[in-house]
């Protein structure tokens, strides 16, 4: 638990970063963590408003069994499928942190106090299969402060339109391109439409857009790495703040234009941008880096808990780091490519490897409940 006393120490960094318009929620979740106290302490005591989850972190925490133990048993009893185990566990879990967070949620009026859960990353490029798995978890959590996740796959944006036409919040995930992003937010536009059609109210349907950030520089760096002249070398660390800051410019406009001005006149909600894959890889690299080099306005910047901790001890929230650097971040992108580095084959690399963790994270998960289910004389098949 944290003190009242590091709380004070600590507060200033994440507070100047709140203060710049920034929302910080935490990347991860488990039973433990809302069983404990630590969860409210972090939304007490560090500023933080929001939880996302994904199938690594559940399968970090579920895969331990810590805390899972007597729902596990009376799952085995009832002979259920490790399927309706896995969603038993997350739901509940996601459930119960959505209510730590329902006084932040009513406070912002909706804007924060949310947790966001996945869909089964199976169902990646399946549009149909990801819309009616959406209606399901959102049913299941019944909860009206939870995000359903869906990843930005070609198969996803079809989805991301139908599931915000049915007045669910969405959680837009594995963003890697800017013109993967420029999609997302249209297809949240027509979502807005169609809720509008159908005479849906527009006001309590939220979204955010997860751009994943380091992500990008663990790829480009490699490459720049392996070429190893002067000018690549001086290039690393900058691909993915460029990325970033240039998704950030994509979001002013399409949200200063004509068609989300007709939606905000009838009570819709901006798409905020979320940053997300946060925590530096390279130990050469500050490990505040993506917190303290984008700051901005209307953002969401989702933490693991280390990062949170850095930012609260060193972190350098100095205003705004990220509207006055379009120009900058083009030309790093350019030299980039100019290198030889084509951004389009990188970014989709990373989106098709992001897809491809997660599903290994979640048959992981299966696998891990599965054995459990069975030790305790139950076929889960």
């Amino acid at each position: 638990m944290i003190t009242v006393t590091e709380a004070t120490a600590n507060a200033g960094a994440l507070k100047r970063l709140s203060d710049e318009g920034v929302s910080i929620w935490l990347d991860d979740l488990s039973r433990r963590r809302i069983e404990s106290g630590s969860l409210a302490g972090l939304v007490a005591t560090r500023n933080v408003v929001g939880v996302t989850t994904n199938p690594s972190i559940f399968q970090a925490a579920i895969g331990s069994g810590v805390g899972y133990e007597e729902q596990l048993a009376d799952l085995a009893v009832r002979g259920v499928t490790v399927d309706e185990a896995v969603r038993m566990m997350t739901t509940s879990d996601v459930r119960s942190a959505a209510d730590v967070l329902r006084p932040v949620y009513e406070a912002s009026g909706g804007r924060d106090g949310r947790v966001s859960i996945e869909v089964d990353p199976r169902l990646a490029h399946d549009t149909a299969a990801t819309v009616a798995e959406a209606r399901q978890l959102a049913w299941l959590v019944d909860r009206p402060n939870v995000m359903i996740k869906i990843p930005a796959t070609q198969a996803g944006l079809p989805a991301i339109t139908e599931v915000t036409g049915a007045g669910i919040s969405v959680n837009v995930t594995l963003i890697f391109s800017l013109e993967r992003y420029r999609e997302v937010m249209d297809a949240y536009l027509a979502g807005l439409e169609k809720a509008r059609a159908a005479g849906l109210g527009l006001s309590a349907i939220h979204s955010v857009a997860s751009f994943f950030v380091s992500r990008v520089d663990s790829e480009i760096d490699k490459r720049l790495t392996l070429l190893g002249t002067d000018e690549a070398l001086a290039l690393k660390g900058r691909a993915a703040l460029a990325n970033a800051r240039l998704a950030y410019e994509a979001y002013e406009q399409v949200f200063e234009g004509e068609r989300w001005q007709t939606l905000e006149g009838a009570g819709a909600n901006r798409q905020r941008p979320l940053w997300a894959s946060t925590g530096v890889k390279d130990p050469a690299y500050k490990d505040t880096l993506y917190v303290d080099e984008l700051v901005a306005p209307g953002t969401v910047n989702t933490m693991p808990e280390a990062t949170l901790d850095a930012v609260a001890d060193h972190g350098d929230v100095r205003g705004d780091t990220v509207t006055g650097g379009y120009d900058r971040a083009r030309a790093d992108l350019a030299a980039v490519e100019r290198l030889g580095i084509a951004y389009d084959e990188v970014v989709r690399q990373l989106e098709d490897e992001g897809v491809a963790k997660f599903e290994a994270a979640w048959q992981d998960l299966l696998d891990a409940v599965t054995k459990s289910l069975n030790n305790k004389g139950v076929d889960a098949e």
